[in-house]
């Protein structure tokens, strides 16, 4: 009954797993499995690669496609606009990409030069109808929700002639799903074309650049000034940051704390860090408790609009913070920051943990912020970390949103490093009041004063701030006005009259404003320039009745309200011109603007800038354009000028880059700068090309477009198209050598310089054709300097490159004629991975490859034959396989026993050179985890690499090349442990050395095969085939030898044999291109007969090392194309194909699969033929690899290059054998219930065995002892205990996985011959080991009573040994016996580890 159900049982788990396994869902792509087979490579020549299920979008050159492209550089193709129409700007915002240029639809959509794209539904949207011009700029404002378009239009479609859009600039709401014109109506003059539309450091104001004249009233000024030189320098702040002056944090009205404190003398004072009177020390720092996180409370118990806090770090005794958070008060809100890094100079964000630094001669840091200025009543910082005993600061302050005073004089306390205290000059009558807050319990003192209803604005009560102002720059100024509501005065109040007086030279400006508001109101009062008198450092503002008041007044009286003044600090850069005032402070005196205009986001006025600017809206920055104007001669009558700004950038200190197609009289060329309210040419002038893009990125400038050097010839031609300018130094600096054409656009993300635009190479050298192949889309890694492999490749002219809609990716757009999703020259390591339709996991070559100029000349075979046979053998020319260097033919994997680290060896035609890395071509390591690739030490290899073989710590490597050291040819021994290449042994000869072919049997790991084209070896006769001794580093001969050329060899189960193909002759004369070596009888025979193979074999596979499954593929004789048979054992049989002339085969090989196709007489359905090459087919057209499965070929890779089609050369993977039985997992509910119905039966079965052990110990004579004695039987069924649980073990295993349920060898033990079990059968071996007893193991041969006797012997097939006691050992291996005894398992040592174990006798020999 047991053994029934025993019998059953697989039946029952085959149905339980076909119920609760979802097995039928079909992927586009065969499921192989690339994990079995260990670390897997695919090589070949091409630039991109991709899965051919991908490759059904239709692309054409004359179309603009946006593609996406992901945080790992894959590629995939979105859409395509009409004919001509060309994507060139974009923008994202809330998950939605807007794209515009100069097309009327995409994705078949109509719409005009402007559009959005939805990645979550995958749709494109029309913005209300588009725009009537091309459109050349897009911003997307993320505080409003809009997007800014700039370019050459009029209207949007959908408002013609509507006036109020004066061209050049329009502003679509995405809320209101409507077109708005901008504030100031449009941009003319010029050509009227706005080409970059960026936002200032701060995000407060919009740059435009392009070609437009602005016209400013001739009054307008704009002035500089300096910085109060009080304040001291820090590295850590920038000029915006610190010109905004402290707000005063004295008691009573503001109150600290701080714990835990140190017990220290001169360090537990909280309050003095506010404003330190000395270096950091006793008496100017404060000290947290050792080793404990400290928490600062500062409370104002009244409203101050603050921008940020300054903090000092203290460095005492070595101690000091690290890192702090902070929250506002009194809702206690985490706050984010901007800062800037001291030691890097870039602008970075924080907020769950924010860094101080811990250099000394930074004094201290400001952080601002994140976004705008906030009111706030205080602050709590929390110090987190810090090194040394604890945690500590020098300095503490808060920053105010520019500038302020308070009409009530004991407000207005000293700020920190301020000459004077802000200040408050009273005529008439004013009175102190208290005005509740929205802080519970808490007022703000203001004044107020009474006025008799008709009084005259001259005879008024008057006030006049004098605010503390630490630097010149552009404010907002604004009067604060308490709510009516609660004081109970709203029918007493009425308007006032206020003037600014912004500074020296400057016009005041007065302002009417009603102070008859119910709520807390904010009036803003002027809007410009300030420059503060010296040495006050201070400017007035005035307020007094209003010349016609408004209201009645109450009882005749009229109240005015006296608060605060308040200045917001927009932006701290001024221009200058050629006269200077004895102030220190420049004019300028143009009045019109060319190519460039800033815009004050928050300007809520409306004018029209196609006529006269008023004064109000004019900003420091715009004296740029003034001087653009006046230097490059703008004749404003011309409304087509030559000079164009395409493109501007900022830096952090607010530094203005501007580029384009312009030149001065002085030589400015392309490029200018506008520091210190300057412009200026960059050094050397600028550039002798127009500039098309700029980037700003940690404190360098990067710059694109169609230049080759700079304006004065300094580059030595290393400047083409894209070249980068270090900021701080004053210094160009090259990208290597450049690009070989024109730049459209730059953008920079994960920490590279993406380039898109018109080329194809990147050079090693200046002016050199050979380097990297890149055709429209190349990368640069900013950290390494070096141009890098950043994931997908493309065919194109690019006009695009933007930030994507997730972090990380990207959206690019061109002309594009070929997309793949996989960028890299020549190799890719390869996955099962888990994405959809099967698709593995691809990982690319991460460093690009460059055409190999050294290849020899005398080798035809170096750049366009592959695989070519010789030619006397077939009756018309054979098809080769053409090679465009770069390209990758052979690769292997190095197991480095030193630091246990696995490398990737790659060889082919090809070169590189990274950074300070020598030049390296041909042969290459490539460490995949760091991403770095090396030469081998001593001579490169000259000439093309076509196969490669690893033995332990040698690489064999055979090819069509020369060392010219080591006057090796075509094949050659690196020592890849002392890093220097072999010479101690002779060189192959002959016309033409190209080996093809370096194998090595696993029976035997000191044999090296050797195939390809030569005569000789030394002195030694041996065509196209020979055997190295690895030991002896001497030639041998393969029995009598053959004649013509070998592309390849390979290896059966039986390890007498070996197999090469090729074009192929036996020393008799008969043709046989595909051959068998008897190393038994050191003879060759022919596979078959040869005549059922049409011709030359160019890739042969041999299934699994089964003799009667051989695949081979080759070109026909005859002409008629190509071909691909089958060995079944008994003949050669032409398999059905649809290839077509213009293919070649560079490899067969047989895959496993994940799952299984229907059974069939040509290949079993855990595994598939994969046909790699250059492939055409009448069916699936053309592809790099393809499929077999016995019945259909089915397309798998396709592959790119620069030239065209790629093609792939070869599979290779790290483990030499692998198990093609498929391993299935079950739901774990089943097998729990499995193991325990398992676990019952062989208790069960062990209660049977028990009670059969009994009855027949009752009735046979013999002692225990005796019936083991070894000798005296021949019988499995006899085992020892150990035996008999190995048996039920295997059992076990057979009945859950469904493999071993009959021994593989059973069928053959009823033969009169045994025999070994094949490749086939011994993968199945480790699941059915205890019952596979081979009637050819030896019995008791080793061992008798009383002996220890040892002997060597060899491993036939590797052995996993993960069972207990067992020895894990790789086939070749030699080990030594130990004990024999056992039939089925014998007890070994291996003498190179040392370790000892069992193995499976039938697995030695």
């Amino acid at each position: 009954m047991i053994s029934e159900l025993q019998r059953l049982l697989p039946f029952f788990v085959l149905f339980f797993y076909v119920f609760f396994t979802n097995k039928g869902v079909a992927a586009q792509l065969p499921l192989i499995d690339f994990d079995r087979m260990g670390t897997v490579g695919i090589a070949g020549e091409f630039s991109g690669l991709d899965f051919a299920n991908n490759s059904t979008f239709s692309f054409d050159s004359a179309t603009s496609t946006l593609l996406s492209r992901s945080a790992d550089g894959s590629l995939i193709p979105i859409a395509s606009t009409n004919t001509g129409g060309r994507i060139i700007t974009g923008c994202s915002l809330d998950g939605v990409f807007y794209l515009a240029g100069s097309f009327s639809s995409i994705d078949g959509m109509s719409t005009n030069n402007v559009a959005s794209y939805n990645p979550s539904t995958g749709s494109f949207s029309n913005l209300g109808g588009g725009l009537d011009g091309q459109v050349d700029a897009l911003h997307c404002d993320q505080l409003t929700g809009q997007i800014w378009t700039g370019g050459a239009f009029q209207f949007p479609t959908s408002m013609p002639n509507n006036n109020q859009f004066k061209g050049s600039v329009a502003i679509f709401d995405v809320k209101q799903n409507t077109w708005l014109p901008p504030p100031f109506g449009g941009l003319r003059g010029g050509s009227s074309r706005v080409q970059s539309i960026i936002p200032n450091f701060s995000g407060s104001s919009l740059y435009f650049s392009g070609s437009f004249i602005i016209d400013f009233k001739s009054n307008a000024t704009v002035f500089n000034g300096t910085n109060n030189p009080n304040v001291p320098f820090s590295v850590g702040a920038t000029a915006f940051s610190s010109s905004l002056v402290p707000i005063p944090l004295t008691p009573p009205s503001t109150q600290i704390e701080a714990s835990p404190s140190t017990s220290q003398p001169g360090f537990s004072n909280i309050s003095n860090i506010l404003c330190p009177a000395g270096p950091d020390g006793p008496g100017n720092t404060w000290l947290a408790r050792d080793a404990s996180t400290a928490l600062i409370t500062v409370e104002t118990f009244q409203f101050s609009t603050a921008s940020g806090i300054r903090l000092g770090n203290t460095f005492v005794q070595n101690r000091g913070t690290t890192a702090f958070t902070a929250v506002t008060l009194p809702n206690n809100k985490p706050l984010t920051f901007n800062y800037v890094d001291p030691v890097t100079l870039r602008n970075l964000t924080c907020s769950a943990s924010c860094p101080l630094g811990t250099n000394s001669s930074v004094l201290y840091q400001d952080f601002l912020f994140d976004g705008v200025s906030m009111d706030i009543t205080g602050f709590q910082l929390t110090l987190t970390e810090w090194q040394g005993a604890g945690a500590g600061l020098h300095i503490l302050q808060l920053l105010s949103s520019g500038a302020f005073a308070s009409a009530v004089e004991s407000i207005n306390k000293p700020s920190c490093f301020a000459p004077v205290d802000s200040t408050v000059q009273l005529d008439g009558s004013w009175i102190q009041t208290e005005v509740p807050t929205s802080i519970a319990a808490a007022t703000q003192p203001i004044l107020v004063s009474n006025v008799s209803v008709g009084t005259s604005s001259a005879n008024s009560p008057s006030i006049t701030w004098m605010p503390y102002v630490s630097a010149p720059g552009d404010y907002d100024i604004n009067l604060l006005i308490p709510g009516c509501l609660n004081l109970g005065d709203c029918s007493a109040r009425t308007s006032v009259k206020v003037t600014v007086f912004p500074g020296i030279g400057l016009p005041s400006v007065t302002t009417t404003v009603r102070q008859d508001v119910q709520t807390d109101t904010t009036a803003a009062i002027y809007r410009g320039p300030v420059i503060p008198s010296l040495p006050d450092l201070q400017i007035s503002i005035q307020m007094e009745l209003a010349d016609t008041p408004v209201g009645t007044g109450q009882n005749g009286q009229f109240q005015l309200i006296a608060d605060r003044v308040q200045l917001v600090l927009i932006s701290v850069n001024f221009s200058a011109s050629a006269g200077s005032g004895s102030d220190g402070f420049s004019l300028t005196g143009s009045d019109s603007g060319f190519g460039f205009f800033e815009w004050v986001l928050s300007d809520k006025s409306t004018i029209d800038a196609t006529g006269l600017i008023p004064n109000s809206t004019e900003t420091p920055a715009d004296a740029l354009g003034m001087q653009l104007f006046s230097v490059l001669g703008i004749n404003p009558s011309q409304n087509n000028s030559t000079p164009i700004v395409n493109a501007a950038a900022t830096d952090s200190t607010g530094i203005i880059f501007v580029g384009g197609s312009f030149e001065t009289s002085s030589g400015m060329a392309n490029i200018a700068i506008f520091k210190d309210n300057t412009l200026s040419p960059l050094t050397s002038n600028g550039l002798n090309g127009a500039v098309t893009s700029l980037i700003v990125f940690d404190e360098t400038l990067y710059v694109g477009g169609s230049f080759t050097d700079t304006a004065v010839s300094s580059g030595n031609g290393a400047f083409r198209g894209v070249v980068s300018y270090d900021i701080r130094n004053d210094k160009w600096m090259p990208l290597l050598a450049g690009i070989n054409g024109d730049v459209s656009n730059l953008n920079v993300v994960n920490g590279r310089l993406d380039v898109a635009g018109n080329f194809t190479l990147v050079p090693l050298t200046p002016n050199s054709t050979d380097g990297f192949s890149t055709n429209g889309l190349a990368s640069w890694d900013i950290q390494t300097s070096n141009w890098v492999n950043s994931g997908g490749f493309l065919n194109g002219v690019m006009t695009l490159v933007s930030n994507g809609t997730t972090p990380g990716m990207e959206y690019v757009a061109g002309s594009v004629s070929v997309v793949r999703e996989f960028g890299s020259d020549g190799l890719i390591m390869i996955s099962n991975g888990n994405q959809k339709n099967g698709e593995p996991t691809v990982t690319p070559l991460a460093i690009p490859l460059a055409s190999e100029s050294q290849t020899p000349s005398n080798s035809i075979l170096n750049r366009r034959s592959f695989a070519s046979l010789r030619r006397r053998q077939v009756s018309s020319a054979i098809p080769t396989l053409n090679i465009s260097s770069p390209a990758i033919l052979a690769g292997a994997f190095w197991a480095n026993n030193t630091s246990s680290a696995e490398t990737t060896i790659i060889g082919g035609q090809f070169a590189t050179s990274s950074g300070t890395t020598a030049s390296l071509s041909n042969l290459a390591f490539y460490d995949t985890s760091e991403a770095v690739i090396t030469g081998p030490h001593g001579d490169q290899v000259n000439g093309t690499v076509k196969a490669l073989k690893v033995i332990d710590n040698t690489l064999y490597v055979g090819g069509q090349f020369t060392l010219s050291a080591a006057q090796m040819n075509g094949f050659a021994i690196y020592d890849l442990g002392q890093q220097q290449w072999e010479t101690s042994f002779q060189a192959l000869q002959g016309p033409t050395v190209d080996v093809t072919s370096v194998t090595t049997p696993s029976f035997e790991s000191d044999m090296v095969i050797v195939g390809g084209t030569f005569s000789s070896a030394g002195s030694l006769p041996c065509q196209a085939i020979c055997r190295f001794d690895t030991s002896a580093k001497q030639w041998n001969q393969l029995g009598s030898g053959i004649e013509g050329q070998v592309t390849t060899v390979g290896y059966t189960s039986n390890p007498n044999l070996l197999i090469a193909a090729g074009s192929i002759k036996l020393s008799d004369g008969t043709s046989s291109n595909v051959a068998a070596f008897d190393f038994s009888n050191n003879t060759w025979s022919s596979v078959g007969n040869g005549a059922q193979i049409p011709g030359p074999v160019t890739a042969f596979a041999v299934d699994n090392g089964n003799m009667s499954s051989i695949f081979a593929a080759g070109i026909s004789s005859d002409g008629s194309g190509p071909f691909v048979v089958f060995w079944n054992g008994h003949q050669w049989s032409k398999l059905d194909s649809s290839f077509a002339n213009g293919t070649s085969f560079s490899q067969l090989t047989v895959v496993p699969l994940q799952n299984t196709h229907p059974a069939n007489g040509i290949i079993e359905p855990d595994r598939v033929l994969l046909i790699s090459g250059a492939l055409t087919s009448s069916k699936f057209g053309n592809a790099s690899s393809a499929v077999y499965d016995g019945r259909d070929y089915t397309p798998y890779f396709i592959s790119s290059s620069g030239a065209g089609a790629g093609f792939i050369s070869q599979l290779f993977n790290s483990l030499t054998t692998f198990s093609f039985a498929q391993k299935h997992f079950l739901p774990v509910g089943l097998v729990i219930l499995i193991s325990i119905g398992i676990s019952t039966a062989i208790i069960f079965l062990l209660l049977l065995v028990g009670i059969l052990w009994t009855l027949f110990s009752r009735h046979e004579p013999e002692t225990f002892a005796s019936k083991y004695e070894p000798g005296d039987y021949d019988d499995d069924s006899l085992h020892r205990p150990s035996s008999l649980l190995a048996h039920i073990n295997a059992a076990t295993r057979s009945a859950i996985i469904g493999a071993g349920l009959e021994s593989p060898l059973s069928g053959e033990a009823k033969g009169d011959e045994a025999r070994s079990p094949t490749a086939n059968e011994h993968e199945q071996m480790p699941y059915t080991r205890a019952v596979d007893t081979p009637v050819d193991a030896a019995h008791g041969t080793l061992q008798n009573e009383g002996e220890d006797v040892a002997r060597p012997a060899h491993v036939r097939y590797s052995f996993d040994g993960d069972g207990q006691g067992e020895l894990r050992i790789s086939s070749g291996a030699q080990v030594i016996i130990l004990d024999d005894r056992d039939a089925a398992w014998w007890y070994a040592r291996d003498p190179a580890t040392g370790r000892e174990g069992v193995i499976p006798a039938s697995y030695l020999y």
